[in-house]
């Protein structure tokens, strides 16, 4: 194993300790870090030293994006490639993807972590890296697995809503084979997602990090994931809190409203309370029932 991937392995069990997840079967689930580029990823740049991990347990200081894959002792024939969110400026794993991993591991499902490049540490790719990234990670477990769902966390529901309404969108150049093959998913899982950067919902950190304070309209647009939404787009699954403070709660309206327009599944299970950022669910509020739910609907 290259030291490097052998540090973000040692990383990873580092974070789960550190992060509070215990794992109901670690000793069962069998984990690998998988590099997404086979060199240098597409436009150079990008910061250097060591992966930083918060006490909570978010990542950022990318230097290599990579997927974590775990794998049950009994998978079901099913994987699901997971992205947290955290504005593009972290990426928050000991609150939404490590905890998302274990309860679909314990169920069977194959698991992909992605650690994604994010767009202000010195990429020279700018704000496109991310998608990059999550293009990349589709196309590497496409060419591993049957079937596969994406599952994104705020940010990283933007970032997954992009990916997989773009499926023939270019963003980057080839690097190997694997880039002539299709980055799409069979099913798509939003929860509580940054969907539009048009006004007025221009305060997020998303929109900040993508693309300035000052985009034009056109730019916005650019980045909108309704924008793309097209029949070929995969069902989707939508989950929001309606007092979520930071992605406005129109958001999964809004998506919802163009996959009924362009007559795509749509799901959506929206709570009276719960704010942003409950993962699996905030104890004491309407949103712990939306992981059942949502197995129910991976298993239909």
């Amino acid at each position: 194993m290259e030291r490097r991937h052998f540090l973000s392995y040692l990383t990873l069990s580092t974070l789960t300790v550190r992060s509070g997840l215990i794992w109901a079967a670690s000793k069962h689930v069998t984990t690998h870090i998988l590099p997404l580029w086979p060199d240098l990823p597409p436009g150079g740049g990008g910061p250097a030293g060591a992966l930083v991990i918060s006490a909570k347990g978010a990542q950022r200081n990318i230097v290599q994006p990579t997927l974590t894959l775990l794998t049950p002792p009994s998978p079901n024939g099913r994987a699901v490639l997971i992205a947290a969110g955290g504005g593009y400026s972290r990426i928050e794993m000991g609150k939404e993807a490590w905890p998302a991993a274990a309860w679909l591991t314990a169920r069977g499902y194959t698991v992909y972590v992605l650690s994604y490049r994010l767009p202000h540490e010195g990429w020279k790719d700018g704000a496109m890296v991310s998608l990059q990234d999550a293009q990349r990670a589709l196309r590497l477990v496409r060419q591993r697995e049957k079937y596969l769902s994406v599952l994104g966390f705020s940010a990283g529901g933007h970032l997954l809503g992009m990916a997989v309404t773009r499926a023939d969108f270019r963003s980057y150049r080839a690097t190997d084979a694997l880039d002539n093959l299709p980055a799409t998913a069979d099913r798509a899982a939003l929860i509580y997602p940054i969907i539009t950067l048009e006004a007025p919902y221009t305060h997020t950190s998303t929109h900040k990090m993508l693309v300035g304070n000052h985009a034009p309209a056109s730019e916005n647009a650019a980045w909108s994931v309704q924008e793309f939404v097209n029949p070929q787009s995969p069902p989707f699954f939508l989950v929001q809190a309606e007092d979520d403070p930071i992605s406005d709660p129109h958001n999964t309206l809004i998506m919802a409203d163009a996959c009924k327009r362009e007559h795509v599944p749509v799901e959506m299970h929206r709570y009276s309370s719960g704010g942003h950022g409950f993962g699996m669910g905030r104890p004491g509020t309407p949103t712990m029932a939306w992981p059942e739910h949502y197995e129910k609907w991976l298993k239909s």
